[in-house]
């Protein structure tokens, strides 16, 4: 049977880890890290999202405000209302939520945050230099990093298997684990022969939003599985892209869905903030 890798717990101890480095650094430097969001609109699911980001900020100590738009808010307002904090030295992270009304341009907008503020990780998952000094990765390929290494698993030398091509989690966890020396894979919704790929596979890191692509006969015994997937089923249950139960019996460790990747996704933004304020001040 696999070990669960418990999302929730492993951020329970990243939020004490920082919530001590923030006092730390608050009590040298005499300021705590600053992450503001924007959100445009009502939207209700946006609304939670950001509420569990302040409630995340104000754990780890760090100074957070959500600056709340109305939705009639044009394109020139909000990039003023960012140019304006990209301008603060006391800001040191800038998240827009997505998504946004349909007359603003998206791309226009994340382009216009300060790289060194992008705690979404947006500027250098576009520019290839997630990994370079200055820029942080994207939070829930991070968290998906952090994850694996938590089970021990040597990322180097293995073979990963990363089923999902989209821009905010496949491709650039994909980066990461070449970062990491892993020879990686990148599979899809229409891979031909993705059992045999995934038999091969050391680890498998799911994002492709799917319920149950990945089925247990597809797991080579031992796997680290990572299940970013969030689907919801017609019964009202939630559940990822890998069949958890059937996989369960075969992998060596896997993520739940939810309860694995979702809570460490914030985790990862405080500690993108956190090392976004470390180059602010040093």
């Amino acid at each position: 049977m696999a070990q669960i890798i418990d999302g929730r717990a492993i951020a329970a101890g990243l939020y004490e880890q920082m919530r001590q480095e923030v006092e730390e650094l608050d009590a040298r430097y005499g300021r705590r890290p600053g992450l503001y969001v924007i959100i445009v609109g009502e939207d209700p699911a946006s609304q939670v999202y950001v509420r569990n980001k302040e409630i995340a900020a104000r754990k780890v100590g760090m100074v957070s405000e959500a600056i709340r738009l109305p939705g009639s808010t044009s394109q020139e307002e909000l990039l003023s209302v960012i140019d304006s904090l990209n301008r603060d030295p006391a800001v040191d992270g800038i998240l827009v939520q997505l998504p946004l009304p349909s007359h603003i341009d998206k791309d226009t907008v994340i382009a216009a945050v300060a790289p060194d503020k992008d705690v979404d990780g947006f500027f250098g998952m576009k520019s290839g230099l997630t990994l370079k000094a200055g820029y942080v990765a994207p939070c829930t390929p991070r968290a998906a990093i952090h994850l694996i290494r938590t089970t021990g698993m040597k990322i180097e030398g293995s073979h990963a298997l990363v089923i999902g091509r989209g821009e905010l989690v496949g491709k650039p966890v994909a980066g990461l684990l070449l970062g990491e020396n892993a020879t990686v894979t990148i599979a899809h919704s229409r891979t031909r022969n993705l059992r045999d790929l995934a038999l091969t596979a050391d680890i498998i890191v799911a994002a492709v939003g799917r319920p149950h692509l990945v089925t247990g006969d597809m797991v080579k015994p031992g796997a680290v599985l990572i299940d970013v997937g969030i689907n919801t089923l017609e019964d009202g249950s939630i559940v990822g892209d890998i069949d958890f139960e059937a996989a369960c019996q075969r992998a060596g460790y896997i993520t739940p869905v939810p309860g694995g990747v979702g809570p460490m996704t914030i985790a990862m933004l405080m500690r993108n903030t956190l090392d976004c304020y470390s180059k602010h001040i040093s």
